[in-house]
């Protein structure tokens, strides 16, 4: 995949956490360059405005992150952003168009071989859920501690040539009270595609990237750029993947359309 560019029909990206120090912009960055797309959603905190309140951090790469999302908008592809809850100020300008880009609360995208998917941020349901971040059980001040492990952990196998590894992610695998709340949170989004007639959901919100196909209806999770630098992307074919994007690419999951063919749901 290095060095060369691959085209999608879709690609989907959220929790990019821009003016936050752990956004890995450089790693994003890359992807940006090495893949085009005739759809880019952007499914919330694309700009962190709770960490800018608290401390203003926007380095050279971060800006070279937003250039990019737009330059995509101006090569013809079409951009819809749908803010989530750490740039929910945004959600105010429902419907607007900035520089090309669209913004909508939420948004159904009909796929090619998955039927009618919607896309919203995620922290809907957080209520439901009652962790809706996996780390508010943990609290703000210990993620933060541990994103800062992560950061330092990752410049140590950095001078010795290995390649970045999530200790955030893996936690979150490890730590029960953590996975239970992934669960609740995933059924939860595919409750609310089944309520509203569509064939699946999209989302981020969680860090915490995932495929699940229940009942017919499928939960798409694109993960984040803070800890696991993972994107959804859907092919030309119509095959949906899961990518992992540091100085290692790999494909996470894959739904095959010829093994799960969505005849529709929704009317």
């Amino acid at each position: 995949m290095q060095g060369t560019t691959q085209h999608y029909r879709a690609i989907w990206l959220s929790d990019i956490h821009l003016g936050y120090r752990d956004c890995k912009a450089e790693f994003l960055l890359d992807f940006l360059a090495k893949t085009t797309c005739d759809h880019l959603f952007l499914v919330g905190d694309v700009v962190d405005l709770w960490a800018m309140k608290r401390q203003v951090f926007w380095p050279s790469s971060h800006q070279r992150v937003l250039d990019a999302l737009l330059e995509k908008s101006r090569q013809g592809c079409r951009v819809i952003y749908i803010p989530g809850n750490h740039d929910e100020s945004m959600r105010g300008y429902h419907g607007s168009v900035f520089q090309g880009v669209e913004c909508h609360r939420d948004y159904v995208y009909e796929s090619l071989a998955y039927g009618k998917l919607l896309m919203l941020h995620g922290d809907e349901f957080d209520g439901v859920v009652k962790c809706g971040r996996w780390h508010h059980w943990l609290g703000d001040k210990g993620y933060d501690l541990l994103l800062f492990i992560n950061r330092w952990v990752n410049r140590g196998r950095s001078w010795c040539g290995f390649s970045y590894w999530s200790a955030a992610a893996y936690l979150k695998k490890k730590v029960k009270k953590a996975e239970a709340a992934i669960k609740r949170f995933e059924d939860a989004a595919l409750r609310e595609a089944k309520r509203r007639g569509v064939d699946g959901v999209v989302c981020g919100h969680i860090h915490c990237a995932n495929m699940r196909y229940e009942d017919g209806v499928l939960y798409l999770n694109d993960g984040d750029w803070v800890e696991s630098c993972t994107a959804a992307v859907e092919h030309v074919s119509g095959e949906i993947e899961l990518l992992h994007w540091s100085n290692t690419q790999k494909q996470i999951d894959q739904l095959r359309p010829e093994l799960t063919i969505v005849t529709g749901r929704a009317a």
